[in-house]
This record gives structure tokens, C-alpha cells and sequence, in this order.
């Protein structure tokens, strides 16, 4: 039972740690692309 657990807990924290990472790098193409927006803008 407590093997089960674990491995559960394992895979839930493996996912949410995956989706977190996704979260995080398109945040930053976001930002990135606002940035080149504004760039483009300037000049």
C-alpha cells in the first residue's frame, strides 16, 4: 500500500514539475516576443 503511494506521488510530482517547465519557457517567449515587438517598434 505504501509502495503504491509513493509511486503515485512520484508520478504526480514528475508532472507537475513537467508542466511547470512548459509554464515557464512560454512565459518567456512571451516576453521575448514583446520584447522584439517593442524593438521592431523603436526602429
Amino acid at each position: 500500500m505504501t509502495r503504491k503511494v509513493l509511486i503515485a506521488v512520484g508520478i504526480a510530482a514528475i508532472t507537475f514539475t513537467t508542466t511547470a517547465c512548459n509554464t515557464v519557457k512560454g512565459v518567456g517567449r512571451d516576453i521575448e516576443s514583446v520584447g522584439n515587438a517593442g524593438d521592431k517598434a523603436i526602429h
